[in-house]
């Protein structure tokens, strides 16, 4: 009996040599009948591979140049006011202080006949940069680039900036109250990525210069920034400083990001798009695993002789299975290794076209993790979809695989393929929600690609069941088109399954993009105000209103007081130490924009608790977005504190209301009670709208206001749609590419179906001809055939994508839903056309084949 455990493993080892020993015997005759397959795996694996190879030197870039990118070991930045003697007294006990200061303001010609917005940033040319290089054309000093030279300060522009205003380097424009010279065209800044996503040009100055300009009023919308380069560059000083700034400065109310985060935005985004495009291209490895699956019962058909003489001469069915299934994951590492070639060369080959988008530079090379997720998944893919179809050509006797069709012959894997088989489909979808940055979205994932299997499957079956029950035609082609539609082998499930996959997918990113572009270039321009006044003066508000009323007497003039705080308590709980998923959410990242108001503000409906009097003089309320609050978990009567030019008030919760954001008007996530600020410097916000203004009226105003206050900022929101437009044009583009892996995929996954069933089309061919068919007949059963599946495929996926569009829209982005039919249309076309076009290359040949010699073969 002790001997029965090293038989059974003696006789194991013994089998998977004679496997391993027939399988690479018969493929010595090399890949034919696997190219389908290669291609199938290769590209799912090289999807995957890529999206997360450039992700990873991306963030290697954010992690080698953090110091250079933040601008220092660490950076301290201030809304609306400068930092104190002592707190900058504490930082310079750390090492060197660069400060400097952001927002931004109208650049204009000082003939007054054109004006840009831009960012403007100021420094200091003593220590700026403290980490990395400046890069201008043509190269100077930084206080030959920066200093004052007759009353005339310099400035650092971009060349898209002097193409705006009609400028060229040596040429003066106005600022505020200063003049500068374009001293240099600006190439590279070294700090860009930390500064987050701009709407304007930069345009950089010197500290000295923005105070001569006036722009750095009381509660001007400034971002004072502090960097430090520290004397001791340790982790653990850095720690330190951290550590301190943040507790017992907490009242300061500044944000601080280190060299380890210096852009935190940009890392987030990175990981959410590069999860995005990671799901993308598993769904076209998915995909892919049903061409796999075709190509393994093709391969099997034709390898039907040699299966039969194994079995005759006494081979078992687990012998047999082993030989194949060697086969299989040696062509499948064939297949891996060049998606990963593929993969491993993206970074170095996208680098230029990625920092075009975004200013980090790619730590190109080998990433071995995004490789070895990729080679994982392309494993499991593999074997999940080829343990079935070889598990049930195990089953057939061999009398059966002599017999022509013997693959075709229904036939059920034992049950231990079965559990295999969801056992590995398990693992992969753990993998895939466990590597998701985000849980949710994995998951909703895993689940909508097993649900589309389920109902593409039952889509399938549909069709069949119809196609037999449909009525009898006196239309021989149209017969015999739907006789193939519901035949044992049919074409149906794995054309329905592939491209209804493909062209869900497709038309969900097509509706949501084309939503997107109507949302920002049709309907928001309607509704949405002209213009933006940022930075209006208390004692400036009044002159100002009656100067835009002049200049657009039809108009609409809305003005609110806007201060900018940052939440630092809920409920007395400091925001350092709330758990992680509050801290996550946006409103707790960052300064927000706050107001006071003694009435509910346009655009808002209340839906919980009650609003303040307007003669209300009892303890700071606030009312917050609805939203957000049930996000971050606040109800009415709750407490939050925001520190507002170094001060902290503390409000409670008196209402929730839902914003209509997307009308583009004046709202606040936080609205606060009129006596929590009072006596607090700030300055107005003010919006125009008026639906008959002409581009000239609009050139009109933005030149009246420009020159009478040039510390305003004048913001056209037809210029920011702009700007947006472009942003979602760049991202839509990379969906798309992304997109169009899964729809190569789905056209190898049809061309692995074609050659699945391609030796009954033959059979049947032939048989046809024989009693009299001609190729013309047999041609319109075939294109009729195709067009038939690939129009119910089309139309499941057009009604399929169009849900999927709809959800993302309404209930992820909170936004509107249109049915766009021309997408539609289109969809059905390239179905159509794709079904038809690669169903007839299939079988093209097979038409013009001799009947004799098939007949002998079979």
């Amino acid at each position: 009996m002790s001997g029965m455990p090293k038989l059974k493993m003696g006789g194991l080892i013994s089998e998977l040599r004679l496997a391993w020993r027939f399988a690479l015997r018969e493929m010595r005759g090399g890949l034919k009948g696997f190219y389908i397959f290669i291609g199938c795996i290769a590209l799912g694996v090289a999807a995957i591979g890529a999206v997360h190879s450039v992700a990873s030197a991306i963030k290697g870039g954010l992690d080698s140049q953090g110091a250079i990118l933040l601008g220092g070991d660490i950076r301290l930045e201030l809304n609306q006011r400068q930092a104190t003697e002592p707190e900058l007294a504490f930082l310079r006990e750390y090492g060197t202080v660069a400060e400097g200061a952001s927002m931004r303001s109208m650049a204009r010609l000082t003939d007054g006949s054109n004006q840009a917005l831009v960012e403007a940033k100021s420094i200091d040319p003593s220590y700026y940069p403290l980490y990395g290089l400046l890069e201008t054309q043509p190269t100077r000093e930084t206080a030959e680039l920066f200093g004052q030279q007759d009353g005339v300060y310099g400035a650092v522009a971009p060349d898209i900036l002097l193409q705006r205003l009609g400028v060229s380097v040596g040429d003066e424009i106005l600022l505020g109250r200063a003049r500068f010279q374009i001293r240099s065209m600006l190439i590279a800044e070294p700090d860009a990525a930390s500064e987050g996503f701009g709407f304007a040009p930069r345009l950089l100055i010197s500290n000295e210069a923005l105070v001569a300009s006036g722009l750095n009023q009381p509660g001007a919308m400034i971002e004072f920034s502090y960097k430090i380069r520290l004397s001791d560059p340790s982790a653990a000083a850095l720690a330190a400083l951290s550590e301190r700034a943040t507790h017992e400065f907490a009242s300061s109310g500044w944000s601080v990001r280190t060299r380890d985060n210096a852009s935190p935005a940009l890392r987030s985004n990175v990981d959410r798009f590069s999860q995005f495009l990671a799901l993308v291209g598993l769904t076209s490895l998915v995909v892919g695993g049903v061409g796999v699956a075709n190509a393994v019962r093709a391969y099997m058909d034709s390898k039907r002789p040699v299966i039969a003489t194994f079995k005759s001469l006494g081979a078992s069915g687990h012998l047999i299975f082993l030989i194949y299934i060697t086969q299989v994951v040696l062509v499948s590492l064939i297949a891996i290794a060049i998606g990963l070639g593929i993969a491993a060369i993206a970074p170095p080959l996208l680098k230029s076209a990625l920092q075009t988008f975004i200013p980090v530079p790619l730590e190109t090379g080998i990433y071995p993790g995004a490789l070895a997720l990729a080679f994982t998944f392309g494993i499991l893919v593999t074997l999940v979809f080829t343990i079935l179809p070889l598990g049930r050509a195990r089953e057939i006797p061999a009398a059966s695989l002599f017999r022509s069709m013997g693959l075709n012959m229904a036939g059920r894997p034992r049950r231990s393929y079965f559990i295999s088989a969801a056992v590995i489909a398990l693992g992969l979808a753990v993998l895939a929600i466990y590597l998701s940055s985000d849980r949710r979205l994995g998951f909703i994932f895993v689940a909508s690609t097993l649900l589309a299997f389920i109902v593409l499957r039952q889509v399938a079956h549909l069709i069949e069941w119809i196609a037999r029950r449909a009525p009898h035609s006196r239309s021989t082609p149209l017969r015999l088109a739907v006789g193939n539609i519901h035949r044992p082998g049919a074409l149906t499930p794995s054309v329905v399954l592939s491209l209804g996959l493909g062209l869900t997918l497709l038309v969900a990113l097509g509706l949501i993009d084309a939503n997107l572009r109507n949302q920002i270039t049709s309907r928001l321009p309607q509704q949405a105000p002209n213009f933006f006044f940022v930075d209006i003066q208390s004692s400036e508000v009044d002159r100002f209103s009656r100067l835009v009323s002049e200049n657009a007497p039809e108009g609409a003039l809305m003005r609110v007081p806007m201060l900018r705080g940052r939440i630092t308590a809920l409920n007395g709980t400091q925001t350092a130490d709330l758990p992680e998923n509050v801290r996550a959410n946006w409103v707790m990242r960052g300064d927000r924009g706050i107001t006071y108001e003694p009435d509910i503000p346009e655009n808002s409906v209340l839906t919980q608790g009650e609003w303040w009097p307007k003669d209300y003089s009892g303890e700071p309320l606030v009312s917050f977005v609805a939203e957000e609050a049930r996000e971050i978990g606040l109800d009415i009567g709750d407490t939050i504190t925001v520190n507002v030019l170094g001060r902290e008030i503390t409000a409670r919760v008196a209402s929730l209301r839902e914003v209509k954001w997307e009308s583009l008007g004046i709202n606040f996530v936080m609205v606060f009670s009129p006596n929590s600020f009072a006596g607090a410097p700030h300055a107005w916000l003010a919006t125009l709208s008026d639906d008959q203004a002409t581009p000239q009226q609009e050139g009109r105003i933005l030149n009246a206001v420009t020159r009478t206050f040039p510390t305003v900022t004048t913001v056209r929101v037809k210029d920011a749609l702009d700007v947006v437009n472009d942003l979602i044009r760049q991202l839509a583009a990379a969906v798309r590419a992304a997109a169009s892996v899964a729809i190569v995929a789905s056209v190898l996954v049809l061309a692995g179906a074609l050659a699945a069933s391609n030796r009954a089309r033959v059979h049947d061919a032939v048989v046809l001809k024989t009693i009299g068919a001609t190729r013309h007949m047999l041609m319109r059963a075939y294109v009729l055939e195709y067009a038939l599946i690939g129009a119910a495929a089309s139309i499941f996926a057009l009604l399929a994508g169009a849900v999927a569009a709809w959800f993302v829209l309404t209930q992820v982005m909170a936004m509107s839903f249109t049915l766009f039919w021309q997408v539609a249309a289109a969809t059905l076309v390239f179905g159509l056309v794709l079904t038809v076009a690669l169903g007839l290359a299939g079988t093209w040949r097979i038409l013009g084949l001799k009947a004799a010699p098939i007949l002998r073969g079979f």
